[in-house]
């Protein structure tokens, strides 16, 4: 018997956030409907300033914003509900991911920070609300993340064929699932997110369409020699990042040090050609034979990346994960409803070979509407 919930996601990107409704039981997990409803001017503008400027943001500027993202999850909720002509109480429950402000897996005391305060998303909503997904994992060895490769598993799972699933968010994440039902994942690199910081920093765009702008200029091969030479492309699973190593800070320092100035839109093509390249040489060296590749994420539709994928990826075939019934937009945010799901059920939602963590283990925490 299948039961209604709801999925909430603000990725990397911050460019909205992204909620889901959708039918969970044994067959799996299916769309009913989906918005991508806007973060608030104010609270965009200091979530970027948060998360770009942690050192100066002090405790009060953290707990307002936890309230605020908290409200606009919770609104975006009820307006996802308006569109449907569903009622509250038809939905056992709110799966929300949060907005990522921190994700530092490697330190003494690891830690991962996710904001948009659950208990104002129950009240706000009237819901039953699933969130805090992460720290458990954390606290059992782990990552933290990527969590999505258990559902990756659940909805797009094959016994006739290996299939990969790339997520091109803000960090590009990478599942691999084989025929006899062995799941790896790990995070690759940036996606979107050094991508779009350029496009602010040079356009006043959130992002740049299609890739047109990255189309537009030659990469520059000496740029991307020194990109590449971030360890992190070095390390071996499990691992996860976030712009906390992928920022405009860091690409800065490596255009100061080159002999050169490099032109913006050739900067632009070169984070493209490094997303691609980065994914490109991770799936290879975890996945040596071919097959079908599923695309989802705001990169999914950047078609100057989709083309420089293929171009690195000529075994496999590259399609969007609307072949397998779930669109690019609202692949993450589904996987959060079903987390939902797993924790209102008292299953595993993680995967230790994945994350790293000691054993699998129930996640999130539920607040009462």
């Amino acid at each position: 018997m299948s039961e209604r919930y709801i999925g909430l996601m603000s990725g990397t990107s911050m460019d909205a956030i992204d909620a889901v409704l959708v039918r969970v039981g044994e067959d799996g997990c299916v769309l009913e409907a989906t918005r991508s409803h806007p973060i608030g001017p104010r609270t965009l503008s200091g979530m970027r300033r948060l998360v770009e400027h942690p050192e100066d943001a002090g405790l009060e500027v953290l707990g307002e914003l936890d309230v605020a993202m908290g409200r606009d999850f919770g609104e975006a909720a009820l307006a996802l509900l308006g569109d449907s002509d569903v009622a509250p109480g038809d939905v056992r429950a709110i799966g929300s991911h949060g907005q990522t402000v921190m994700h530092s897996p490697r330190l003494d005391h690891p830690f991962t920070m996710q904001i948009g305060d659950p208990n104002v998303i129950a009240v706000t909503s009237g819901i039953a609300t699933v969130a805090d997904f992460r720290r458990k994992d954390l606290a059992l060895g782990g990552q933290g993340a990527p969590l999505v490769p258990a559902f990756h598993q659940a909805v797009f799972g094959s016994p006739d064929e290996h299939r990969a699933v790339l997520n091109l968010g803000g960090i590009a994440n990478l599942t691999l699932l084989s025929p006899d039902g062995a799941i790896a994942g790990f995070d690759t690199g940036p996606g979107n997110t050094l991508m779009d910081a350029w496009t602010r920093r040079h356009q006043g765009r959130p992002y740049d369409e299609h890739g047109s702008w990255a189309a537009s200029a030659p990469l520059n091969d000496g740029l991307l020699q020194e990109l590449l030479g971030h360890e992190y492309f070095d390390r071996p699973p499990p691992k996860s990042t976030g712009i906390e190593e992928f920022n405009l800070l860091w690409l800065q320092g490596i255009l100061d040090g080159l002999s050169k100035p490099v032109a913006p839109e050739s900067v632009q093509a070169t984070l493209c050609e490094l997303t691609a390249i980065s994914v490109a040489n991770s799936l290879t060296a975890a996945c040596p034979t071919s097959g079908r590749l599923f695309l989802c994420g705001g990169g999914a539709r950047n078609q100057a990346l989709v083309q420089r994928l293929g171009a690195h990826l000529e075994t496999w075939r590259i399609e969007p994960t609307d072949a397998l019934g779930i669109g690019v937009d609202w692949v993450e945010a589904a996987a959060f409803a079903w987390l939902a799901h797993r924790r209102l059920e008292n299953l595993p939602g993680n995967v230790p070979a994945v994350t790293g963590a000691s054993r699998e283990a129930v996640l999130g925490a539920v607040y009462a509407a």
